[in-house]
């Protein structure tokens, strides 16, 4: 192999100080869902390609440009999840899971897409979701939203977003707003870009979604989806924004926020930010009462959604994922203590505390490496300690130091 070993791009290393908010962030959405009722669930990394293929829809950018497929040895063809809804579906009905119905789960895990690496967004890359099956209801969508709110204000990030939320009815509602969208397009279809020309058959709505500023300017003037919400979809939004604003949940109405699967009907919504250039989505969501249906299982509501942690790890104040605990280290004085420092860091982390064994070195060496890694105590043993089977603690912060026995190093109080 010639050249430097380098990381693939689109890949990232996270070290022990990323780690440290990525797990604030994910045991921060465990705890949440737990008080919500949902329970976890792990899907595998990888499923066969129609399970992606079929719920993200052909025509989808993910589909036609950034899923990882690959054929196995047996000829199978795979993919490498790029987003968690659909394994949880294909779990529901693989398992047999219709007879529990409802359930709530939550997941967390890697996700894949060959797409431009730019911050936030990486080809690998990390996501937690909730999905929420068999509720019809519009409160279940509004459980769904309030257990979003509260993870963003238990990582302290709730401030700098926004939510938006829009409806996109339900299938007689989207029928007749497909339709209407299929006329204003074809009137104009020589001024669409190549990739909504194709949408323009299989899938319109996603037009409205195009980054290309030709369509852009087309979709200024296309119809509004509101215009053709019957009342039956109008009382449902209703009650999803009446339960958001007894939550006292700020939300801000978004027309132009769509889905462009089939499967998806009524709330649609997003957290936003500005805090991350152009990547504005930090969680987003909504309900696909005709998902599970299209996959060939039984006829099953759903809602949830899903936040990428690598987006949210980045937003989170470093200060807030730093866990304020006692370190206490460790020290060996000469060949005596270093033996039995080992026992003494085993009985220290036994009571539930950090203690790390600084095991090489010269006793300024050790006192100094442990101060600099922000130890606020430290035990100290030499051959006189362990002789009359006591052991030294100093307090890095007042300097005091003082001798104590063994049996009372059992009781000692550690405090910050």
């Amino acid at each position: 192999m010639s050249g430097k070993i380098q990381r693939v791009r689109g890949t990232r290393d996270l070290l022990p100080e990323d780690n440290v908010v990525f797990r604030f962030v994910e045991q921060s959405a465990y705890e949440k869902a737990i008080l919500y009722g949902f329970g976890e669930i792990e899907t595998p990394i990888f499923e066969f390609s129609e399970v992606f293929h079929r719920t993200l829809g052909e025509t989808s950018d993910v589909v036609s440009k950034e899923t990882y497929d690959f054929t196995d040895r047996g000829g199978e063809s795979l993919t490498l999840r790029p987003e968690g809804t659909a394994g949880v579906a294909r779990a529901f009905i693989s398992e047999g899971m219709s007879q529990l119905l409802p359930l709530k789960f939550y997941y967390s895990g890697q996700m894949f897409r060959y797409e431009r690496p730019q911050k936030g967004r990486y080809r690998q890359f990390y996501q937690l979701g909730a999905e929420c099956l068999g509720y019809d209801t519009p409160l279940a969508d509004v459980e769904c939203i309030a257990m979003a709110w509260d993870l963003l204000q238990k990582i302290g990030i709730s401030a700098d977003c926004t939510l938006e939320i829009n409806t996109l009815g339900d299938a007689e509602s989207r029928a007749a707003y497909r339709d209407a969208l299929v006329a204003y397009f074809k009137a104009h279809e020589d001024q669409l870009s190549a990739d909504s020309k194709t949408r323009l058959e299989k899938n319109p709505l996603r037009i409205l979604d195009s980054k290309d500023e030709g369509d852009k300017k087309l979709n200024e003037n296309a119809p509004k989806l509101e215009q053709y919400l019957n009342e039956t979809s109008q009382t449902f939004f209703k009650k999803v924004l009446g339960g958001i604003e007894k939550l006292g949940i700020p939300f801000k109405v978004n027309s132009h926020l769509v889905r462009g699967l089939d499967y998806y009907c009524h709330t649609v919504f997003e957290f936003t930010t500005t805090k991350l250039g152009a990547q504005g989505t930090v969680l987003a969501g909504g309900r696909y009462d005709g998902l599970i249906e299209m996959m060939g299982g039984p006829k099953t509501p759903g809602v949830g959604w899903a936040a990428g942690i690598d987006r949210l790890a980045d937003l989170t104040p470093k200060e807030l994922a730093v866990r304020q605990e006692v370190l206490v280290a460790i020290i060996g004085a000469d060949e005596q203590g270093e033996e039995e420092s080992v026992k003494v860091a085993h009985e220290i982390r036994a009571r539930g505390l950090k203690a790390e064994n600084f095991l090489s070195g010269k006793m300024g060496k050790k006192m100094q490496k442990a101060n600099n890694k922000g130890a606020h105590y430290a035990l100290i043993l030499g051959g006189n300690e362990v002789a009359n089977n006591t052991v030294t603690v100093k307090n890095f912060a007042t300097g005091e130091q003082k001798e104590i026995s063994r049996a009372e190093l059992k009781t000692y109080s550690f405090t910050l």
